[in-house]
């Protein structure tokens, strides 16, 4: 799927996978290139041990709202907001600066 900031007018990611099920979310990018972006739903937070890149991450409300945001979370590390939210996708290192994304802009996910 695409994923577009409507906010901004600008492309996140044209080929975004979506996590599903437990295992899907616990792996996330683990075994995937850094090129790679994935969507999921969880309200625990997101963490990069085992991988071999940064990613960026963008949290939204219901309304697909950026409510919180990440930049280069680094291999090793957690990435925790507040959990009423679940909404997140995981994107390459670099895609927030290269969109200008902020928080209040609003993401639409494109089949």
């Amino acid at each position: 799927m695409k994923v577009v900031n409507l906010m901004r007018g600008t492309m996140l990611h044209e080929n975004v996978r979506t996590a599903r099920t437990f295992t899907e979310k616990s792996e996330g990018l683990l075994k995937s290139i850094a090129d790679a972006a994935l969507f999921l739903r969880t309200r625990w937070g997101v963490h990069t041990f085992g991988m071999k890149f940064s990613i960026d991450c963008l949290v939204m409300d219901g309304d697909m709202k950026v409510v919180a945001l990440r930049e280069n979370l680094a291999p090793g590390h957690f990435f925790f907001w507040n959990p009423h939210y679940r909404n997140v996708l995981e994107l390459p290192a670099g895609t927030i600066v290269r969109t200008n994304t902020k928080v209040g802009d609003v993401i639409e996910l494109m089949a």
